[in-house]
C-alpha cells in the first residue's frame, strides 16, 4: 500500500520513525514535507499535498492511505479535509483508529505528535492502515451524504440550512 505522510516542525524527527515502521511493513512512503526543521512551518500545504496524493491515488486505483501529523493533530486534519474526498479523522487511541476505517471508510488519519508516545502513535497507524472497511450499507450511505455535499453542497431528501 501506499502511505502519504506529512506534518510540521513538530513532528519532523517522529516522521522518520514513521516513515520507517511503514517501510519495514512492505509499504511505499511517500513523504509530502517538511524535509527540514524550521519551527515557524505551517502545515497546510504538506497535509492539503498528502490529502491530495491519497485522493489522486485512489482515482487511478491504487491503494493509499495518508498520516497527518502535528502538535495536536487538529490543524492538519482540518486541512487535509479540505480536498474533495479525504475523509480525515482525528485518531487519538485505539479505538478511534479502527472506527475511523470501520465506521468512516476515512482515508487519511490525523494524530497528535505531542500527545502520544512514539509505540502510541505506531500503534494507532498500525491498527488505521490494517483495518478494512465493511461496506455496511448504513456507513456507504452516509458516507456518499457527505461527499454529494461536498461536491453540489446539498443531500437528496434532506433540508439543509
Amino acid at each position: 500500500m501506499r502511505i502519504h505522510l506529512a506534518t510540521d516542525h513538530a513532528g519532523l524527527d517522529l516522521s522518520r520513525e514513521i516513515a520507517a515502521f511503514l517501510e519495514d511493513r512492505g509499504h511505499e512512503v511517500v513523504d509530502h514535507g517538511p524535509r527540514t526543521f524550521d519551527p515557524l512551518d505551517d502545515y497546510p500545504s504538506f497535509c492539503i499535498n498528502a490529502a491530495k496524493g491519497v485522493r489522486s491515488d485512489e482515482q487511478n486505483g491504487v491503494d493509499a492511505l495518508g498520516v497527518v501529523f502535528g502538535g495536536s493533530g487538529n490543524g492538519e486534519q482540518i486541512a487535509a479535509n479540505k480536498v474533495v474526498g479525504v475523509r480525515a479523522a482525528l485518531v487519538w487511541s485505539e479505538a478511534t483508529a479502527r472506527l475511523a476505517r470501520e465506521h468512516n471508510n476515512a482515508n487519511v488519519c490525523a494524530i497528535g505528535a505531542r500527545q502520544h508516545s512514539t509505540e502510541e502513535v505506531l500503534r494507532f497507524i498500525e491498527l488505521f492502515i490494517t483495518t478494512p472497511y465493511p461496506g455496511d450499507e448504513r456507513h456507504a450511505r452516509r458516507i456518499a451524504q457527505l461527499l454529494e455535499f461536498e461536491t453540489t453542497g446539498g443531500i437528496a431528501g434532506f433540508d439543509i440550512d
